[in-house]
């Protein structure tokens, strides 16, 4: 490898000229029914039936599963892949289009990119001999003509974008031509449903080229690209990034005007992922997506949430609205074997189907717990300083267990407590016997599991001493965790010590010693290797780095909920 390994440390890649020829070969291995073809495209290798239309289309490569994962039975013939970002070249495109062609004539889909367009039209000049059509994708509304009622064609400008919407043209010109339909009635119904789609998307960061080691576009923390094209091209504005629901109506806003949507329509909703953006987070901006429409009159027929149209690794999302219709809705229903369309799509007639693609609420978890106590009860000072510490410092400790185990622990102590109104009232039985119910129900995860225990037996304990004994020998039973494992247990083992020796019984007057003894066992644990939990996978990666389990414990006893309580002498 003859660059260096720091440039290209973000890329899986051997040689920069073999990366396209390479991972195309590995892309129709994994194929069930394609081949490849020498003169540069992927074909469908299997059920080409005479006298039917062929559809095919193509661009360039980085936006995988575009357009090779949707060649299959019911959808493309044949893809054309072009070098990253850029168009394929006629050549390769005639001969996809002579192979394809089986007499009834071949379909283009073909986004509105300036070099897709100058190509298929001349490999469509070339294949004189062959009856073709083309249909033009122009989805994207971030670059809208200025007179956005007109055609790419009548205005100066090259117009709107072909991006998201590609992926609904092809499975509704694919299924036209399976059913039958002459090469006209294809080309018909795949235009109408480009012209009756519309797009936006938005990035939260760049993607990544795996053959020059360099972002698609320069983006500054805390930013988002609104509008942003499918090659990392600008969009709209460069702005501070928002919340989800307010991205998700900034998308929206701008598309569902240029469709002139109104209260009552329905629509196919594509909400799409750019190659870096998690599963986790299109779910969310789908049900945010359903949420805006619903809210003003719109209803999702049909809804399709995934990463078809990526951008390689870019971390951003695109909303895609097409109006529904009786004859689109049929096309989009119809069976495809191309591998990268969904098995099942909400809102789709399948045996079983629960609720329709437009039906959304939160999935909230109804914990049925409250606040301890009641108004009337007195405050507890000790418990309501520990939350009152705890609710302070969620972000070190998430960055504590972000270091030194998987992040989650700063959000695990938000979920249970975040909400807790101080000060809290109860006397200290009441009181822990809730807040062990948050962390076994909120939290989740081993910290849910092990502080839930603990908080849970010094609620039926007789006393703090009795309380922190039985609660060390609950934990240690229930994960195995020693005295210098670097747990939790390495602060409430000396806290379960002090407490017995402590000259009083009053829980108010023993706190002082036990945070002290609890501290220095926290204090220690950055200088032990881990050997439970998920902070044991690091090896080294843990050196003289604070356990957020056992800094939660020494503040329950004490601190100024500051990790500088911890700094050791």
């Amino acid at each position: 490898m003859s660059d260096s390994a720091t440039e290209f440390h973000r890329s899986f890649r051997n040689n920069a000229d073999d990366h396209l020829a390479e991972a195309l070969g590995g892309l129709v291995a994994a194929h069930p029914d394609a081949e490849w073809h020498e003169e540069g495209f992927i074909a469908h290798a299997t059920g080409r039936d005479a006298n039917r239309v062929a559809v095919l289309s193509g661009g360039g490569s980085g936006h995988e599963p575009l357009h090779a994962g949707f060649v299959g039975a019911g959808m493309l013939d044949a893809a054309v892949p072009g070098r990253l970002f850029t168009s394929p070249n006629a050549v390769q495109i005639a001969a996809a289009t002579r192979w394809a062609d089986r007499g009834a004539g071949v379909l283009h889909v073909v986004k509105n990119y300036t070099g897709d367009i100058m190509n298929f039209a001349a490999a469509r000049r070339a294949c004189a001999d062959t009856a073709t059509r083309e249909v033009v994708v122009a989805d994207d509304v971030a670059t809208d003509s200025p007179d956005s009622d007109a055609t790419p064609e009548q205005n100066d400008g090259p117009g709107r974008r072909g991006t998201g919407a590609t992926v609904l043209v092809e499975k509704i010109a694919g299924a036209a031509a399976a059913r039958g339909d002459d090469l006209d009635t294809v080309a018909e119904l795949a235009q109408r449903a480009a012209d009756s789609s519309r797009s936006m998307a938005a990035a939260l960061a760049p993607g990544h080229l795996p053959t020059t080691g360099r972002a698609t576009f320069d983006l500054g923390p805390g930013e988002m690209e609104l509008g942003v094209g499918i090659h990392g091209e600008p969009g709209r504005s460069r702005e501070r990034a928002e919340d989800a629901s307010s991205i998700t109506a900034r998308l929206l806003s701008p598309v569902a005007k240029a469709l002139s949507l109104d209260s009552g329509d329905e629509v196919y909703l594509l909400v799409n992922g750019l190659g870096g953006t998690s599963r986790l987070e299109l779910d969310l901006m789908y049900g945010q997506a359903v949420s805006w429409l619903d809210d003003h009159g719109v209803t999702v027929s049909r809804g399709i949430v995934g990463s078809l149209v990526t951008s390689v690794s870019m971390a951003g999302v695109s909303v895609t609205l097409m109006k529904a219709s009786a004859e689109f809705t049929e096309l989009l229903d119809a069976p495809t074997g191309a591998p990268a369309w969904p098995h099942r799509i909400a809102g789709a007639p399948d045996a079983g189907a629960a609720r329709g693609a437009g039906e959304y609420r939160p999935a909230r978890l109804d914990s049925g717990i409250g606040q301890p106590g009641d108004g009337d009860a007195p405050a507890n000072e000790w418990l309501s300083a520990f939350i009152e510490r705890v609710q302070g410092a969620v972000e070190p400790l998430g960055e504590l267990d972000r270091i030194a185990g998987d992040g989650d622990f700063g959000a695990n102590m938000s979920a249970a407590f975040g909400d807790l109104e101080l000060p809290l009232r109860g006397d200290d039985a009441t009181v822990l016997e809730n807040l062990s119910r948050r962390m076994f129900v909120r939290a989740g995860g081993t910290s849910g599991a092990v502080l839930g225990t603990l908080f849970s037996q010094l609620a039926g304990a007789d006393g703090l001493a009795e309380g922190l004994r039985r609660g060390l020998t609950e934990v240690q039973a229930l994960g195995g965790a020693r005295v210098g494992d670097r747990t939790l247990v390495d602060a409430l083992a000396p806290a379960a010590d002090a407490a017995e020796t402590a000259e009083t019984a009053e829980t108010a007057e023993a706190l002082p010693e036990i945070f002290a003894a609890a501290r220095d066992g926290a204090t220690g644990t950055a200088g032990l290797a881990a050997r439970k939990g998920r902070a044991s996978y690091i090896g080294t990666g843990t050196d003289g780095v604070l356990d957020p389990g056992a800094v939660v414990v020494a503040w329950l006893f004490g601190g100024t909920g500051q990790l500088s309580d911890f700094d050791a002498d």
